[in-house]
């Protein structure tokens, strides 16, 4: 049987959603083929969970005395959204252990999580991408010329962070300044992008060893202006699966999807995020460890294609 470190935390303000995404890994992982522990991170200390008590992990060898017995890990379930795993820090230190895990490489992950540097390259490989330009920390905040190139309202954004966390739409010149500080207080590179009004889907994608799978659309129906986080995780959306859109969409997205999925070399679960405006997908960004709560879209996307989560958590760690 595999020790199976489930990895969460972090330092992020995602650290609750990843404690619950763990959560469920470890209630559905299949304990014939596994021994999960759950390994929490948070300000560099690395602790497991035994008996209603916590021991701290060497992280030298990646290992944990438990009951006078040495336990090693050799394979990870990663559940931190944002650092250090979704921009690829943890990856660094793993691959140097030669241990496995179930997301994406180092290098697609900071790649991912960096979302306008991913936005251009998706930009040259042809798909649709709102157009948007990056703005710096010291930089000066000059509406007048931000307007002069996009029309309001607009998306303000951190480049790196997740959950919508900083997110804000401007629909004056008035509130740029307030949007961005905003955006800034999450990360030093902030995104303002054009606002495409349409349909919010999300799409789900695992591999096996063999092929891409493809999981069913789901639409997401905000009670805010947009999907943030008082939408996530306060239970002011609709997310519908599948998705109430024509099966020509149905088609470029999920198509949209498994191309990118195979041409960005990503691992494990994913997660693809869409605006469809008059019947085109447009990219909103890349979720390489997406929610994996009972309430998230992508164990709903699974339940709905056929699968239960131990099948598709074990596929994730035999791969």
């Amino acid at each position: 049987m595999k020790n199976i470190a489930i990895i969460t935390g972090g330092d992020s303000q995602e650290y609750e959603i990843s404690l619950k995404s763990a959560e469920t890994v470890y209630n559905h992982l299949d304990r014939e083929k596994y021994q999960p522990y759950i390994v929490e991170i948070r300000n560099n200390i690395w602790k497991i969970k035994v008996n209603d008590s916590y021991k701290t992990i060497d992280k030298n060898n990646f290992s944990v005395q438990i009951d006078n017995k040495l336990i090693e890990f050799k394979n990870i379930f990663m559940s931190i959204h944002g650092p250090p795993a979704e921009n690829g820090e943890l990856q660094n230190l793993f691959d140097t252990k030669e241990i496995r895990y179930t997301c994406c490489n180092s290098k697609v992950s900071a790649l991912t999580f960096n979302k306008f540097k991913c936005n251009q390259i998706l930009k040259k490989l042809e798909y649709k991408i709102a157009d948007s330009l990056l703005h710096l920390k010291d930089n000066k905040i000059d509406a007048e010329k931000i307007t002069s190139n996009f029309k309001l309202p607009l998306f303000i954004k951190p480049n790196e962070a997740g959950s919508s966390n900083g997110i804000s739409i401007v629909y004056k010149k008035s509130e740029f300044t307030d949007a961005i500080n905003n955006a800034l207080l999450h990360d030093d590179q902030v995104i303002i992008e054009e606002y495409i009004k349409g349909t919010e889907v999300s799409c789900g994608a695992f591999n096996t060893k063999d092929e891409i799978i493809i999981l069913p659309i789901t639409e997401i129906i905000s009670e805010n202006d947009f999907f943030d986080y008082d939408a996530k995780y306060n239970n002011k959306v609709q997310e519908i699966t599948p998705a109430r859109i024509s099966k020509k969409e149905t088609e470029i997205v999920q198509r949209n999807t498994k191309e990118i999925y195979k041409k960005l070399k990503l691992k494990g679960l994913c997660r693809i995020d869409y605006i469809i405006k008059e019947g085109e997908p447009y990219i909103i960004e890349i979720n390489t460890i997406p929610g994996l709560s009972e309430q998230s879209i992508i164990p709903k996307q699974i339940k709905k294609a056929g699968y239960s989560l131990t099948e598709v958590f074990t596929i994730c760690l035999e791969n």
